[in-house]
């Protein structure tokens, strides 16, 4: 399950609540991409980068980046490295690297940035992750970008919630019973969008459009089966000297002329 999730990319929503923690299921998928020789950042807001790294052995943890904002999250101290507007800052950062690996973005997490910046803020950054190809020249522009968010839904109404919903490629929900943990996975299909629209008309070998004097010469034309009122009137004048016609008809042997039976000769 660990290698579909990442393999699906974008946004991935971790939905734990109260009875069913989501941080062991957050640490099973920054293990995992380690180990797949990403490169994998952790915006840490929650517990400290001590309590973090437990469990994890060296090779892994050489391959974590961990952003402490637990301690000091807006530098009031002034004695760690200061992140222009903060964690969302550090988030931001983290879109221009020049690193062309496949990246992990590990956020401990999404609720702890809602409760502290408005929900239209967090939503923007995370869309500028999600699409960091188009916010980040060719120079800096990464192969794959993992976001791995764990949320607090109890925390959080049907507004922020929804929001987050709409902006995740999957969206994974802790649950169970009392001796079984279950976790439901829904997975969105990406939208594609053409790039490049093709005219179809590029290589046809007939024009589609008339020229003006194209257009001019069939407005005039008279078609042969088109009864004009000038063929019309030419045929209801009659002319003094225009010379009338008649059938002839000469019946000759076989001909069954009869009035009141014309169609005797069908044997009907």
């Amino acid at each position: 399950m660990l290698e579909s999730l990442l393999a699906l990319g974008g946004l991935v929503l971790l939905r734990d609540s109260v009875e069913w923690e989501g941080r062991d299921l957050l640490k099973a998928l920054i293990k995992k991409s380690a180990l797949c020789g990403e490169q994998v950042h952790v915006l840490g807001c929650e517990v400290s980068e001590e309590e973090f790294r437990e469990g994890f052995d060296s090779s892994i943890n050489s391959r974590v980046v961990y952003h402490d904002f637990f301690r000091d999250p807006f530098n009031w101290s002034k004695t760690g490295e200061a992140f222009p507007g903060g964690p969302l800052g550090a988030l931001r950062a983290m879109c221009r690297t020049t690193d062309p690996r496949p990246s992990t973005i590990a956020l401990d997490s999404l609720s702890w940035l809602l409760l502290h910046f408005p929900c239209t803020t967090v939503c923007q950054t995370l869309h500028t992750l999600r699409n960091q190809g188009s916010c980040c020249g060719d120079s800096s522009l990464v192969q794959q970008v993992n976001v791995l968010g764990l949320l607090h839904e109890e925390l959080h109404g049907p507004g922020p919630l929804g929001a987050l919903s709409s902006l995740a490629q999957t969206e994974v929900t802790l649950g169970g019973t009392m001796i079984q943990a279950s976790a439901h996975i829904l997975y969105r299909k990406p939208r594609h969008q053409p790039t490049h629209q093709v005219d179809p008309t590029t290589h046809l070998t007939f024009n589609l459009r008339l020229s003006k004097k194209e257009r001019e010469t069939r407005d005039n034309l008279t078609l042969p089966f088109q009864f004009s009122s000038e063929k019309q009137q030419a045929l209801l004048r009659s002319e003094p000297n225009q010379a009338s016609s008649h059938i002839l008809y000469e019946p000759d042997a076989y001909d069954d002329l009869d009035p009141e039976d014309p169609d005797d000769d069908l044997d009907v």
